[in-house]
């Protein structure tokens, strides 16, 4: 069934040669984009919805989540609020959690934050394993990731869970746990970092994974600078994410490559790290991405939204740059042309403003302002 979304007041396309458009309509025929142009020539559909004068943009792509897990950290994020600093051995209290949890209790957690999300106009997810760290834990995660996430990234080379040997446990990565998860992902990542994997560890997992025909990712320079940005380029993964601590020979590495710059500005200000230094990244031609990092420990919102406002109100960016990390950039991060963008052929997301423009997500910080959502070509609310 076609549908013609009409009485839009700014139509945000991310296409360059549609532009951004005044007055406009977009026709969405199952799940694609059927037509999109000014508001007096839209085609007849079976079915019209009159915005009435509100923004409609690309749903948002969050390209970074870790949607699989049990369990609750609040006591910890109340630590850090008081002072304690950070680190990545708190990924070891979700796994316990996670391990004792059911099936059921796991598939009810990604129902419901997969649902949260889509509420705010997030219309395309990414989602990793990695609070498994046993063969069966990570497919398990894996497989009910599958069901809900339109992606699934291995990241069984999260953290060496406490007791194991850390040479031991990639060995482990990268034979076994490998071979049972692939079949049921597209990506693998790995957490480059002080406390986690080091660099040569780091490269053997996603050597590994690449020769079983996954794409790459690369949790990096979170918490110091270090080499998960050169690492990331060097193997052509599609995304390094955080990117917090970065060198100008970081940036322009990535500036001289296809490695999109995924910022997690949520994760910033729950971690008390500072925020990325955006501009030197844009100014350089470097592609960013934003994403929600949307976990139980480090960053626990699924809003997009609130990232954007954030990127514009305490990074610099532009409304019109955050907006654009927060969909096209995403999809550039998952090596994907048909979501982000609203043009002929495109995926039918759709994300309406009870706004007459984008610039309100900044403008009016914290009001929630999703009004409609189509994902895939079928309405969400």
């Amino acid at each position: 069934m076609a549908v013609v979304i009409t009485g839009i007041a700014e139509l945000t396309t991310n296409d360059a040669e549609l532009g951004k458009l005044r007055d406009a309509a977009v026709v969405l025929d199952g799940d694609r984009v059927a037509w999109v142009g000014a508001a007096a020539d839209a085609p007849a559909a079976d079915e019209r919805v009159d915005v009435e004068g509100r923004a409609v943009l690309p749903g948002w792509v969050d390209s970074h989540t870790h949607l699989v897990f049990a369990g609750d950290r609040t006591a910890e994020f109340g630590a850090r609020m008081s002072g304690q600093p950070y680190a990545a051995g708190g990924i070891a209290v979700t796994v316990d959690a996670t391990r004792a949890a059911s099936d059921e209790q796991l598939a009810a957690g990604l129902r419901k934050h997969v649902d949260e999300a889509v509420s705010q106009g997030t219309t395309y997810i990414e989602t990793k394993t990695g609070y498994g760290l046993t063969v069966a834990d990570e497919l398990r995660s894996a497989t009910l990731a599958g069901r809900y996430a339109d992606e699934v990234t291995f990241l069984g080379a999260h953290l060496v869970p406490p007791g194991t040997d850390a040479d031991e446990y990639v060995d482990l990565v990268c034979g076994p746990m490998l071979d049972a998860v692939a079949p049921h992902v597209t990506w693998a990542d790995v957490f480059c970092e002080t406390g986690a994997f080091d660099e040569d560890q780091s490269r053997a997992v996603l050597t590994a994974a690449g020769k079983k025909g996954l794409g790459l990712r690369v949790h990096g320079n979170q918490l110091g600078p270090g080499p998960g940005v050169r690492l990331a380029v060097e193997m052509d993964a599609a995304s390094v994410d955080h990117c917090t601590y970065l060198t100008p020979a970081d940036v322009a590495a990535l500036a001289d490559s296809d490695t999109v710059a995924t910022l997690l500005p949520a994760c910033d200000l729950s971690t008390r790290q500072p925020l990325p230094e955006v501009r030197a990244l844009l100014d350089a031609g470097v592609t960013v991405a934003l994403a929600s990092n949307c976990n139980p420990g480090s960053s626990y919102t699924s809003s997009m939204a609130f990232c954007v406002t954030t990127a514009v109100l305490q990074m610099r960016m532009t409304v019109e740059e955050a907006v654009r990390a927060a969909t096209l950039g995403g999809a550039q991060a998952l090596r994907r042309d048909d979501i982000g963008v609203l043009r002929p052929g495109s995926r039918a997301d759709v994300h309406v403003l009870n706004a007459p423009s984008t610039t309100h997500l900044a403008y009016r910080p914290g009001v929630p302002l999703t009004w409609a959502v189509w994902r895939a070509g079928a309405r969400q609310r």
